[in-house]
């Protein structure tokens, strides 16, 4: 006779009890990283990244570096640099610093090329030229050190400088390609930002006259940008007017090219800061209602660079 047989009773496995936060990094950013997130070129401008000139501006060769013939004045470098951040600190700007960088890159002073912040972190760039590559692996620890996330660094034989690319607003940005941005860092860039929700970039052609776009378009407010019109295809303007922007032509060519009067940073909207020597540029932001703050950056444009160059951006709005 068989005896009954008994029936092991095993316990289930338990179902995952740990579910995931449903929320976007966007969301996550102040919880665990801090108050940064660009998704603008004009709204308030609350927090940025500087280099004030170090010792790679004291002993180097103007022309490997493109630096203008006309030695620099460190020490009024320096103090223009301080001036700059003394006016971002009166206007509510909290200003951070690069404190260590290479000794053979005077360049360093223009980090906006070296980042391009978005609204979940900094893209770290890929610097064109051979004179300042290597700069950006610093502007990578100073955002680290902060908190920043760093959400890409362009790679493989990419190229990509900060300035190749300009906020028009959350869903919107102009991406160009030319000497300092290839095809590969454009479309490492362009996948970052559909990610994040951008749903156009407009592609803009660098003149081969020019390196980067805020030499030759700059956003004053939500509804004006100043532009070298001769240097701006018209394809970019047209995306401009259409979302209601009014552009205002730089009536100065030797003002755009040599003293920078496209170069500005906008404190707030419809509120800039802008380098001295550009009175024809500010008279005519001025007569569309933008209020212009000016500051002498004459020997930081020995460098071929101005104000809208040495500014990182890591939070606005």
């Amino acid at each position: 006779m068989n005896e009954e047989k008994k029936k092991l009773d095993i316990d289930a496995i338990p179902g995952e009890r740990w579910f995931p936060k449903e929320t976007t990094f966007e969301e996550d950013m102040n919880q665990y990283w801090g108050d940064w997130g660009v998704s603008s070129e004009v709204d308030t401008l609350k927090a940025v990244l500087l280099r004030r000139p170090g010792k790679e501006v004291e002993h180097f060769d103007a022309a490997e570096y493109r630096f203008a013939d006309v030695p620099v004045d460190v020490e009024l470098m320096r103090r223009q640099h301080d001036a700059v951040a003394r006016i971002y600190k009166e206007h509510g700007v909290k200003v951070y610093y690069v404190e260590e960088q290479r000794e053979d890159r005077p360049n360093a002073v223009f980090c906006r090329d070296l980042m391009f912040m978005t609204p979940e972190g900094a893209i770290i760039t890929r610097p064109g030229m051979a004179a300042r590559r290597g700069e950006e692996r610093y502007i990578a620890k100073a955002l680290a050190d902060l908190g920043v996330p760093i959400v890409r660094t362009i790679n493989g034989d990419g190229m990509f400088e900060g300035a190749n690319a300009m906020w028009v607003d959350r869903k919107t940005v102009v991406l160009s390609t030319g000497s300092r941005c290839n095809c590969s860092g454009y479309e490492q860039v362009e996948t970052e930002l559909r990610r994040m929700g951008v749903t156009e970039v407009i592609h803009m052609q660098q003149p081969y006259s020019n390196i980067h776009i805020d030499g030759l378009m700059n956003a004053a407010s939500n509804d004006v940008v100043m532009v070298h019109a001769s240097q701006v295809p018209y394809d970019v303007l047209d995306v401009l007017k259409r979302k209601g922007y009014k552009v205002l032509e730089a009536p100065s060519t030797t003002e755009v090219r040599e003293t920078f009067g496209c170069n500005f940073v906008a404190l707030s909207p419809g509120l800039v800061l802008m380098p001295e020597g550009n009175p024809r540029c500010q008279a005519l932001l001025e007569e569309n209602g933008i209020k212009v703050l000016t500051v002498d950056v004459s020997e930081i444009m020995k460098g071929r660079g101005a104000l809208h160059c040495i500014t990182a951006f890591l939070k606005r709005g």
